[in-house]
């Protein structure tokens, strides 16, 4: 077990060093998240009508569309992986081979993590004001947690079926989109009928709402739970598969 854990430390660390050396990725990181809650808040926010500030109906919503998008685009570094070589020469090394996927699925973890951090703080510095308790951002901090974890895990799975990281990466703009057919910039009750009946019950509309009600100071427990069912699914689903995968490709290799 302890060499299990210093395998997964290893990766991790590994994983993170790769973060920071590619400043292109870092840098859409950091900067997607603000940019695109500077835009929606400032351009769009005073045209759209939520029964209160904007700011505070938003910042759920961008949340999660970055976090999103950060756990897709772990399939990258996977598919990198694979195409270069660095699996094979992994795999001549006592280390346990899942720890491979491991590194890469918490390192993206930590890196969306600290984005979150630094939306909340500039959302802070422009007039946000939650009103969430500590037992509010523990739930609001766990279904976040859960979410990127289980994207990140079914990102595992593309970027173990891609031929190249450049293909691993057009998993990241199709989730890009999903979060717009949500609650997350609007309110679902101005769309169209057809459209409100998809956003009412995709799986992000409660994972919004959920982190949306937590920071409110009023958590709901049957949207919390409902968030909590999809992405456990989901969870599973991913680590299931991808352990799949990646055992049929080192078969295969």
């Amino acid at each position: 077990m302890f060499a299990a854990l210093d395998d997964a430390g290893l990766m991790i660390g590994r994983s993170l060093r790769h973060h920071l050396r590619a400043l292109d990725t870092l840098l859409l990181g950091v900067l997607l998240p603000v940019f695109l809650l500077l835009l929606f808040v400032y351009i769009f926010g005073g045209a759209v009508h939520t029964g209160g500030a904007y700011l505070t109906y938003v910042v759920p919503g961008i949340v999660l569309l970055c976090a999103g998008f950060g756990a897709a685009n772990t399939a990258v570094p996977v598919a990198q992986d694979l195409t270069t070589g660095a699996i094979d020469r992994f795999r001549s090394l006592p280390i346990l081979r899942s720890a491979v996927l491991v590194g890469h699925v918490v390192a993206g973890l930590l890196r969306n993590l600290a984005s979150t951090v630094l939306v909340l703080a500039v959302a802070f510095v422009i007039g946000f004001r939650p009103a969430a308790g500590p037992l509010d951002w523990l739930l609001a901090l766990a279904v976040l947690t859960l979410y990127v974890l289980a994207m990140s895990w079914l990102s595992v799975c593309f970027g173990l079926l891609a031929s190249s990281a450049e293909s691993a990466s057009s998993f990241g703009f199709v989730l890009l989109f999903l979060p717009y057919l949500s609650s997350a910039f609007v309110p679902v009750e101005t769309m169209p009928r057809v459209l409100r009946g998809f956003a009412e019950h995709q799986p992000m509309t409660p994972v919004i709402e959920t982190l949306r009600a937590a920071m409110a100071g009023t958590p709901d427990a049957a949207t919390a739970w409902t968030a909590v069912a999809w992405f456990g699914g989901v969870l599973a689903l991913g680590y299931a598969l991808a352990t799949y995968l990646f055992a049929r490709r080192q078969t295969a290799g």
